[in-house]
């Protein structure tokens, strides 16, 4: 007998990694999507939130809500990242306006009231982007930190340093007051740094296995990863580039295929070298307090195939 659902929303901000990451949740029996929340980061949010509508159509669930959340970050100017994920941010396959509607909440309210509303210590946040949204909605809600089962999250960087400055990974770059409002909330956090992420990669014989399943969801997926990788293969020199956000989803459904520690991890927010950076205290040479379970290696092998069997699944 299986185990009853995972509860999740998915925080988000597509980007094509972010879009492998929800068809990954939409296509595994072992999670409950309640719902899907925009954020601006790798492209502003007019673009995020069509793209997470983008992305439900291609799954066949029109019937998924979807909701826009914050249009920039807590106090500073919006960075984006069309470098890396193109003009639409879902640049790759050709993929029609959206027919999944937009909610008209907005995504803060729906995090705070969904959280209220199912039993406390049931629902899972996986921020895949800046989280603007979930720093927003503990500053609106402080009472739902307690309820929250966990958040796993994509970003931030230990040993590899970071992506978009040297110190700092793009997610918590772009909004680190977020990110250290979030990381002091007192909730259970796994974090998915650039160590274990990069250890993720597209290689062409990955993407390929993908593409073969056949469907069109696959062969999408597999046009998105090529075009994203470029990028990632210039700047590393490397076969393909890392699948960052699906690790936050595939932890939830096979932990084992991962490993790491609980670390104290503090952001930065002053300095001008290091702003964003994710100070991880891997080796417990600080004495602070333990606040997050910090994933450092994976098995790749069994994450694509994971991936590959599941996005099969989709129309």
């Amino acid at each position: 007998m299986m185990a009853t659902p995972q509860k999740l929303i998915i925080d988000t901000d597509p980007g094509q990694d972010d879009a492998v990451a929800i068809l990954l949740a939409l296509a595994s029996p072992e999670i409950d999507l309640l719902g899907i929340t925009t954020v601006a980061g790798n492209v502003p949010l007019a673009l995020t939130e069509v793209n997470a509508r983008k992305i439900c159509d291609l799954a066949g669930r029109q019937d998924m809500p979807v909701f826009a959340g914050a249009d920039r970050p807590l106090e500073r100017k919006l960075v984006t990242a069309e470098h890396v994920h193109g003009r639409t941010g879902l640049d790759g396959p050709d993929l029609p306006d959206p027919v999944t509607p937009l909610q008209d909440r907005h995504a803060v309210d729906f995090i705070i009231q969904t959280i209220r509303s199912e039993p406390a210590g049931r629902v899972t946040i996986a921020p895949v982007g800046p989280l603007t949204n979930i720093a927003l909605a503990l500053r609106k809600a402080p009472d739902i930190a307690s309820r929250i089962k966990q958040i796993v999250m994509m970003g931030g960087g230990c040993f590899e340093g970071g992506n978009i400055t040297p110190a700092a990974e793009f997610n918590i770059y772009v909004d680190p007051e977020a990110a250290a409002e979030v990381f002091a909330a007192g909730i259970p956090i796994t974090m998915m740094p650039l160590d274990v992420t990069h250890k993720a990669m597209t290689t062409a014989v990955r993407t390929d296995a993908i593409r073969a399943t056949g469907t069109r969801t696959a062969i999408a997926v597999a046009e998105m990863l090529e075009f994203f990788e470029r990028f990632d293969e210039e700047k590393y020199g490397s076969d393909g580039g890392p699948l960052h956000d699906p690790c936050t989803v595939a932890w939830m459904i096979r932990p084992d295929m991962f490993s790491g520690r609980h670390c104290n991890v503090e952001i930065e927010t002053q300095s001008q070298l290091t702003t964003g950076m994710t100070v991880i205290d891997w080796w417990q040479v600080s004495g602070r307090p333990h606040n997050a379970f910090v994933v450092g290696d994976l098995d790749a092998d069994g994450f694509f195939t994971l991936i590959t069997e599941r996005l099969a699944k989709l129309p």
